[in-house]
């Protein structure tokens, strides 16, 4: 008789796996944006947009001001702002700029397949 194998996962492959089954269809996003610029302000209005279409009742978004909380940017390794954090579900994403590309966000944020060609 033959045996199977099985693989071995981390234990933060576990905690990532468990996380994300418990939050099983929703979404939590993070928008770090630059002051009351036009741009954030534009990010902020097309991301809510976008959430209240394809996610409506099924996300958590927090709008964190880099002006305010400058060590955030470290801390999640921002470069540019506005920049849109997808921590859950699985995979982590980033997607940069005023989220008016809404096939760019909508792939981002796995919404959407990428067409093959």
């Amino acid at each position: 008789m033959k045996e199977k194998k099985t693989k071995a996962i981390s234990s933060t492959d576990e905690f990532d796996l468990r996380m994300s089954q418990l939050k099983k269809g929703k979404y939590i996003l993070r928008l770090y944006i630059s002051g009351a610029s036009s741009r954030s302000a534009l990010a902020i209005e097309n991301l809510k947009k976008i959430c209240e279409e394809y996610l409506q009742g099924r996300y958590e978004l927090e709008v964190i001001d880099l002006f305010q909380h400058p060590v955030l940017a470290k801390d999640e390794q921002i470069i540019a702002a506005p920049t849109l954090i997808k921590k859950l579900p699985l995979p982590f994403r980033r997607i940069i700029g005023d989220m008016s590309d809404k096939d760019k966000v909508l792939i981002g944020l796995d919404l959407v397949k990428v067409k093959e060609m």
